[in-house]
């Protein structure tokens, strides 16, 4: 049975080598991210290589997401590496401090911080764990009380409760960082903490510059980026609803409603969707996932996620083959009590204006209607099965394209299967015929399946889809 939801998993140490990196695609990673707080340009041009490597050695297509670091918004060291602060102890955060930290105050890496604030302000440290209300800023100086104490450590990260912080989503890191991505032609590029759309608009800019052709993806750890999510999800190609931050700045408790939001928003306006963060935390120790944690990802899947993402359980984790084959085997049985989404409801309420999209919401039509075995798309730039991907039509779809990039992206896509498929024919009869033979060969349908199948008639050439038949196999070779 295919798997319908994509898993993305983060390499890390305990994901570096080649072999343990098969193991990991056999289990049933789709896409690999990798994250760019860690390491150089070298050691990311590596891991891609390696990537790549592991995944033709397996004979599967795996795509790469290359997550930018964003602006550090965290205290720096402290002389023996953490203090322990309690309830109604006072705490400085110093802009200005070069040196290590002790118990009464520690520097900044964002030295914006006393510019953000004002008495009153709550700010969460280390995820949430530790809260402190400002009492005063005095020059460089944020004069706190602390409200919830605990352990603060070496570069635990700071955020203001209801957002806030005005640091800009690119930094000068980023931005070279995005010249990487563009060179190991990393297929998506994940924007941590973009306020507006325009942040994603820049983003883009940037990497076209650099001559790179990589997807945009925002990843949604903002309060500011709520009002206007909207207007990113327009500038993205896809969303990160990542939990992290957002839970941290909004609130615990508003966060599954906003990832229910999230995802329908972004599934309606054609956009991906990848949901994240501590899916399956307690799998970096342990060989069996919590049952709390299966819930999670199996309403996730049940929301509409086009893809899981594992962090620190691949990264770092004691199993992170283990954690793949656990999520995977959870996702599965989610789309088994999943509702078909039906084609019509997209027919009945949107209006087409291209010819391609029209053609692609038309073969789920048939396809949820007449109950066939597959969808098969001949494409170029992977639009029609995006499209088609919007609506969970109950089949597989499988994308045949000659372009490595075109496979790539499609990773991500929910429900759809890449296939690296060429021909030399000028007629899309001609081009139909041979794909529907690779599927036989292929042993994904057999004579008598009935299939939905898309072409252009100019073959070969993007944007062009045009045509639908409805072909049941093996019928050409009886007549």
């Amino acid at each position: 049975m295919l798997r319908r939801t994509k898993i993305v998993a983060t390499l890390g140490p305990a994901s570096s080598d080649q072999k343990v990196l098969e193991q990991m695609i056999r289990a049933g990673v789709d896409l690999v991210r990798m994250n760019f707080s860690h390491g150089s340009a070298q050691d990311h041009m590596k891991r891609a290589e390696t990537v790549r490597a592991a995944a033709a050695a397996v004979g599967r297509t795996v795509g790469i997401l290359a997550d930018l670091q964003g602006p550090k918004i965290r205290v720096r060291k402290f002389e023996n590496d953490k203090i322990t602060l309690n309830k109604g102890d006072t705490f400085i955060l110093d802009a200005t401090l070069d040196g290590l930290g002790n118990q009464e105050r520690v520097g900044l890496d964002y030295k914006e911080l006393p510019n953000d604030v004002e008495v009153g302000t709550v700010l969460l440290l280390n995820d949430g764990m530790l809260e402190f209300h400002v009492t005063g800023v005095k020059g460089p100086e944020v004069h706190c009380v602390v409200v919830r104490g605990g352990v603060l450590s070496n570069n635990k990260g700071i955020n203001r409760k209801g957002g806030g912080l005005t640091a800009p989503a690119l930094t000068d890191k980023d931005k070279e960082d995005i010249k990487t991505a563009a060179l190991i032609k990393a297929d998506y590029l994940a924007v941590s903490f973009p306020r507006t759309g325009d942040d994603m608009r820049l983003a883009r800019e940037l990497m076209h510059a650099a001559g790179g052709k990589s997807l945009l993806m925002a990843k949604i750890e903002r309060a500011e980026a709520i009002p206007v999510l909207g207007d990113i999800i327009d500038a993205s190609d896809a969303i990160m609803v990542a939990r992290g931050d957002l839970s941290v700045e909004v609130g615990d408790a508003a966060v599954p409603g906003l990832q229910k939001r999230m995802i329908k928003m972004a599934r309606a306006k054609n956009r991906l969707v990848i949901t994240a963060t501590q899916m399956m935390e307690s799998m970096i120790t342990a060989p069996i996932p919590t049952r709390a944690e299966v819930s999670d990802v199996a309403n996730a899947v049940l929301d509409g996620t086009d893809a899981v993402m594992l962090s620190a359980e691949t990264a770092v984790g004691d199993y992170p083959v283990e954690t793949i084959e656990a999520m995977a085997r959870i996702c599965l049985k989610a789309e088994g009590e999943s509702e078909n989404g039906m084609a019509d409801c997209r027919m009945a309420s949107e209006k087409f204006v291209r010819i391609d999209q029209s053609i692609a919401i038309s073969a789920l039509f048939a396809a949820s209607h007449l109950k066939v075995k597959a969808i098969v798309a001949l494409t170029q730039s992977g639009s029609t099965p995006l499209w088609m991907s919007r609506v969970n039509a109950g089949v597989p779809i499988f994308a045949l394209t000659p372009l490595p990039e075109t496979l790539s992206k499609v990773t991500l896509f929910s429900g759809v299967h890449p296939i690296n498929f060429s021909t030399t024919a000028h007629e899309a009869t001609q081009a139909l015929l041979e794909a529907e033979a690779a599927l036989v060969n292929l042993k994904l349908v057999e004579d008598g399946d009935l299939i939905v199948m898309t072409i252009g008639e100019a073959v070969g050439k993007s944007g062009h889809t045009n045509t639908m038949k409805i072909v049941r196999v093996g019928d050409h070779r009886n007549t």
